[in-house]
């Protein structure tokens, strides 16, 4: 059984920054891929970022710059660093993780068997 909580989120100011952080509470994290996804009002959830079991990573080309995940597997911890922060960056952020998952589908949600429970950001103009 895995437990993923998400922390960080809040609201700023356009050009500011925030860091998201993902606690995993379960066994082997070091194991786990983690990604973070997120969804606007009336949009759909989408792909932002992700962190392989070993540390590859990927990013959409929307944050690519001014995003950056990292891990920390003493911790169980995955963050996000969010910088120069965009009022279309405004979402609920998602922590998303799970074993084995194939360079191919680091971008797929369906790749994901574990979901925290969202954290709002919110970016003012």
């Amino acid at each position: 059984q895995v437990q993923l909580i998400e922390s960080g989120g809040g609201f700023v100011q356009a050009g500011g920054s925030l860091r998201l952080s993902c606690s995993f509470v379960g066994q082997s994290f070091r194991a786990y891929s983690v990604a973070w996804f997120r969804q606007a009002p009336g949009k759909e959830r989408e792909f932002v970022s992700a962190i392989r079991y070993d540390r590859n990573t990927a990013a959409a080309d929307s944050v690519k710059g001014r995003f950056t995940v990292s891990r920390d597997n003493a911790k169980n911890t995955a963050d996000l660093q969010m910088n120069s922060l965009k009022p279309e960056d405004t979402a609920v952020y998602y922590c998303a993780a799970s074993r084995s998952v194939i360079l191919s589908q680091i971008r797929n949600n369906e790749a994901y068997a574990w979901w925290g429970q969202g954290t709002q950001v919110t970016v003012s103009s």
